[in-house]
């Protein structure tokens, strides 16, 4: 199974805007997918989808993911709106308030989390979010699975965006998975950077954003001492494929800019290809 995933799209940061910068840099992900060698069988929009939660944006967000020829599977993140999100995305499954839910497929699973709690930037796992995750759990220990989330329950090391380990939602969703064999990764967003990072006995893979990337800077930040170091950057818009296998997850990052090509595949490499290829069992 191939699964691609787009995260911090933030449409709608320049409204009323028909050539928005993020909605370009959209498009520009949703072709590469489309159109490119590796397209997905799925794909997870893991929040952020809007930048201020309103019901235009999610009309243009629909409009958008129109395009694709393969299923879109969202979550909430800290900038979105439950109400104006399911006006335009009636047929995501809503629980007790909450946008959370499983997909099945090729004998996967993939649980779709909502960390949103509004007005709060940082992530959140309430009571009632664990019970219906453990029941999930509970209900089907050996199908592999995969949990879906915006906010990622690790530190990143960029000192503004990071998460602390000891929040309580952190460790509540830490107690929830806990001795769960089937559970092969968590994918993340939230950060506008790649990473991947060991956590409680799995992996955390969080992929870059649509929208503008963060500046990487681990020195620590004092926030009452601003020093100019760069904190939003022009990157290209990025996207991450993980390929599901057998074997466990393989994560690739990648961008949609053109990539200028070096080499192809003819007859000057089909010596290298072959041979590499004949060391194989």
């Amino acid at each position: 199974m191939l699964i691609a995933q787009v995260t911090d799209i933030h449409l709608g940061f320049d409204p009323d805007n028909p050539a928005e910068f993020n909605r370009k840099r959209l498009d520009q992900v949703l072709r590469a997918l489309n159109d490119g060698p590796n397209r997905p069988d799925l794909l997870l929009a893991t929040g952020d989808l809007t930048d201020r939660g309103d019901a235009d944006s999610y009309r243009r967000l629909a409009n958008a993911f129109s395009q694709c020829d393969f299923p879109v599977w969202p979550c909430m993140g800290n900038h979105d709106d439950r109400a104006h999100f399911a006006a335009h995305f009636p047929h995501i499954p809503q629980e007790d308030g909450f946008v959370h839910y499983a997909i099945a497929q090729d004998g996967r699973r993939i649980i779709m989390l909502d960390t949103l709690e509004p007005g709060r930037h940082g992530g959140a796992f309430c009571e009632r979010r664990a019970q219906w995750l453990a029941a999930r759990l509970d209900e089907d220990s050996i199908t592999p699975t995969l949990i879906v989330m915006h906010h990622p329950p690790v530190e990143v090391g960029i000192d503004w965006m990071n998460t602390h380990p000891e929040e309580p939602w952190v460790r509540r969703f830490a107690a929830t998975i806990a001795g769960r064999p089937n559970l092969q990764a968590i994918l993340c967003g939230h950060i506008h950077r790649s990473a991947v990072a060991p956590w409680k006995g799995t992996t955390i893979a969080i992929c870059s954003s649509t929208a503008p990337q963060l500046a990487l800077d681990l020195r620590p930040m004092d926030p009452d001492a601003p020093d100019n170091r760069p904190m939003i950057v022009a990157d290209p818009p990025a996207y991450a494929l993980h390929r599901w296998t057998e074997e466990g997850l393989i994560t690739h990052f990648e961008t949609a800019d053109d990539h200028v090509m070096l080499a192809k595949f003819d007859g000057s490499m089909q010596l290298l290809v072959r041979t590499l290829m004949n060391e194989r069992p």
